[in-house]
């Protein structure tokens, strides 16, 4: 036998024998044909799938509402997906109408025939164990759906904020490496005051540990979940004490402290923590952007650029060009930044367009974050073991720039006084001499005073002013 027959209320429809998923699932694969990207692209959403529908068996069971040996199945079959299988299974397109509906329908049918396995019973059974009457019993596709989905983006942010920290701690070390090292800080690509390269790498790795924090406080919005709710969170259909009991084997089996919303009305309706967590998706894609629009320009040369550090040579540059080598790696970051921009409008857009008491668009909505988690994870990664670790420092070409450089003379100020210092500047652009040739040559200080004045130690942080003696 190569099919099975199964009905809904459109009729009738072919399933393969194989299937776990049945006819739902069926026909919302001829629907959407949208993305070519299955909800299985998205693990992390399938095992919080599973996790949301075993604590949903597990709470009726304890409420006598399901007989044990069917919420015992279905806890089974949970937990074997939970481990990664069947995932392959879940095939409908993470983009999709009907606000998740087909993406919990599939989980219902794949548990439900699995469970049924378990059961000693033929998939697609349904007379045993059913999959919206036993596997789908008190739930609704609009509290099951939106709080798989803060279970999976909980899951993906430990993954993002890991590599943020890796990250971190790849341009901290940059930042010990190059303490000593000098170089010219610059305002609108202009020469400014004189700083130390790992001051410029601290910058980088304190940017991330802030945007980690941001992440921690948007974690704990998601923590808020409306399981319970069912359909538009007045909780029809359900025992008074299931959201409780479901809430908490959803904490005991997802791992994850989350707790029931104190209005499940409110909570069915609103996006407002995804929308929040999109926000600092992007805040973190454009920091991180900038950085890589830094690396890019620092290192830029090696003969007509700038030449201050060397990005590590990871793949030829050109196929026309011998020996270009290009920053790809700061490059594809990015791309990535750009698309996670993107998505942030794409997220915004579908929360804004919700209507009454649910939102339609979550599809969308979890296709456009989870994306934006996985892509910036991967780049955090790619970044750190493939381009920041294996920087190097052009030293000596950086001290003389700095030596070279006009900007040394807004150190010099407040000892010879701004009009002398405008003088000299001006002098030394014209002249192409430098300014502390200028500055003995008028006898403003001595060799010893500009010694002091323009070492690393008294160029780079604050100093109080005074006998340069």
């Amino acid at each position: 036998m190569t099919s099975r027959t199964e009905h809904d209320l459109i009729g009738d429809r072919e399933v393969p024998a194989d299937a776990y998923y049945g006819v739902h699932t069926a026909r919302a694969v001829e629907n959407f044909r949208i993305s070519g990207t299955p909800i299985s692209a998205y693990p992390g959403l399938i095992n919080a799938l599973a996790s949301v529908k075993e604590a949903a068996a597990r709470a009726n069971r304890d409420l006598g509402l399901l007989d044990p040996s069917r919420a015992d199945a279905i806890a089974t079959a949970c937990a074997e997906i939970r481990t990664g299988a069947l995932h392959e299974q879940f095939v409908v397109d993470v983009i999709q109408g009907g606000a998740g509906t087909s993406t919990n329908m599939n989980a219902n049918e794949v548990i439900a025939n699995r469970a049924l396995e378990l059961l000693g019973h033929p998939r697609g059974d349904y007379e045993h164990l059913h999959p919206l009457e036993h596997v789908n019993l008190g739930q609704s596709t609009n509290d099951v759906y939106p709080t798989a989905i803060k279970l999976a983006l909980v899951a993906g942010l430990r993954e993002l904020r890991a590599a943020m920290g890796g990250l971190a701690e790849a341009f901290h070390a940059k930042y010990v490496e190059f303490a000593d090292v000098l170089k010219m800080g610059r305002t609108q690509l202009q020469d400014a005051v004189p700083m130390t390269l790992g001051q410029e790498f601290k910058t980088y790795a304190v940017m991330l540990e802030e945007d980690r924090q941001r992440l921690g406080e948007a974690t704990d919005l998601l923590l808020e979940i409306n399981l319970g709710g069912t359909a538009i969170g007045t909780g029809i259909n359900t025992h008074p004490e299931y959201a409780a009991r479901a809430c908490a084997h959803l904490a005991r089996i997802s791992g994850v402290p989350v707790r029931t919303a104190e209005n499940l009305v409110e909570a069915t309706q609103d996006a407002g923590a995804l929308v929040q967590l999109s926000g600092v998706l992007k805040r973190v894609a454009v920091k991180l952007s900038k950085t890589c629009n830094d690396l890019r320009l620092t290192s830029s040369g090696p003969r007509a650029g700038l030449n201050e550090i060397n990005l590590p040579a990871v793949q030829a540059g050109s196929s026309i060009m011998p020996g270009k080598v290009n920053p790809v790696i700061p490059e594809v970051v990015n791309q990535v930044a750009f698309e996670v921009i993107g998505n942030d409008v794409t997220v915004t857009l579908a929360a804004e367009a919700g209507q009454l008491q649910l939102n339609a668009f979550e599809p969308i909505i979890v296709h456009s974050v989870l994306k934006s988690l996985t892509h910036l994870t991967a780049a955090c990664g790619t970044l750190s073991t493939r381009c920041v670790s294996g920087i190097t420092a052009n030293r000596a070409h950086l001290d003389e720039t700095v030596r070279g450089s006009i900007g040394l003379v807004t150190a010099l100020s407040p000892y010879i006084g701004y009009a002398n210092a405008t003088e000299i500047a001006q002098r030394a652009l014209t002249t192409d001499r430098t300014i502390t040739d200028l500055v003995l040559d008028t006898g403003l200080l001595s060799p010893e005073q500009l010694d002091t004045l323009l070492s690393p130690e008294q160029l780079t942080r604050p100093r109080p002013l005074g006998d340069t003696a």
